[in-house]
């Protein structure tokens, strides 16, 4: 289920993939590929909260040959562009579906891949549990949740404006991408879910934008926080050039570049 809040519909998914894709998604895509590489046997995948199948690529380019991919996401304007520029496979299927009541069997995968989605999902017990019930016994889970968004500092400035922008009514959206820091209470969620084996290891990376205003329209007008914006009666283009500004402040230009910091949990069903 989803919300205007949560909604990437519109000119979103494909802002969203060109412009934040590279500096944001694209390290961890390559992390959870490299991953899925070193599990024997991995040849039924399924990947939760595709998206634009920046991470469904990769993990394409790390499959067996004789293996299939399963790439699901809620929202079908998503799907619509990752099946555009995924390159076609017949390993690989993509469908629309709900997280938390998957349209699959008991045990029907070997791995499931969630990249930056669990965030998202409303109920996230219940979400987990799925992922469980669809895995074969022995099965991995590979997911990734940020870290705090002090250690996402590119984020953070965007937090930083929007929250100073609206003080007393500041955007939604913004709350969730890094609502799930918390590497304990992580593993204790996933642990609930009725995984074992249960790591959590929080990876940096460096992003890397082609410049700083080329991240910053995907920050301001591909996810969400731009219906909030928008709704808000912000002056759009204004807002836009600040955050350029001050991302080329902290992190150069053409290119630029700025740390990252997520959770990377593999478990076993």
């Amino acid at each position: 289920m989803t919300s205007e809040v949560t909604r990437f519909v519109g000119s979103i998914p494909a802002i969203y993939d060109a412009h934040m894709g590279p500096a944001l998604f694209e390290p961890y895509a390559r992390e959870l590929a490299s991953r899925l590489a070193r599990i024997d046997g991995a040849r039924r995948v399924l990947e939760i909260a595709a998206g634009t199948g920046r991470v469904t690529r990769q993990l394409m380019r790390a499959l067996c040959a004789d293996g299939t991919l399963v790439a699901t996401d809620l929202n079908e304007p998503m799907i619509a562009i990752g099946a555009e520029r995924v390159p076609a496979d017949p390993r690989l299927t993509w469908r629309t579906a709900d997280a938390l009541a998957l349209p699959f069997a008991d045990a029907s995968f070997d791995v499931v891949v969630c990249q930056f989605g669990l965030m998202f999902l409303p109920d996230k017990p219940c979400g987990l549990r799925e992922m469980h019930r669809v895995l074969e016994p022995g099965g991995t889970l590979l997911l990734t949740t940020w870290d705090l968004v002090a250690k996402n500092r590119a984020s953070e400035i965007l937090h930083e404006l929007a929250y100073r922008s609206f003080p007393s009514d500041p955007p939604l959206f913004m709350a969730l991408p890094f609502s799930m820091h918390d590497a304990g209470a992580l593993e204790a969620l996933v642990e609930e879910a009725g995984f074992t084996r249960v790591v959590v290891e929080t990876v940096g990376k460096i992003g890397e934008a082609e410049s700083a205003a080329h991240l910053a329209t995907g920050f301001v007008r591909g996810n969400p926080l731009w219906n909030q914006l928008v709704t808000r009666g912000i002056d759009a283009g204004a807002f836009e050039a600040s955050v350029a500004g001050a991302l080329a402040a902290e992190f150069g230009d053409n290119p630029c570049r700025s740390p990252l910091s997520a959770h990377v949990v593999t478990a076993v069903a």
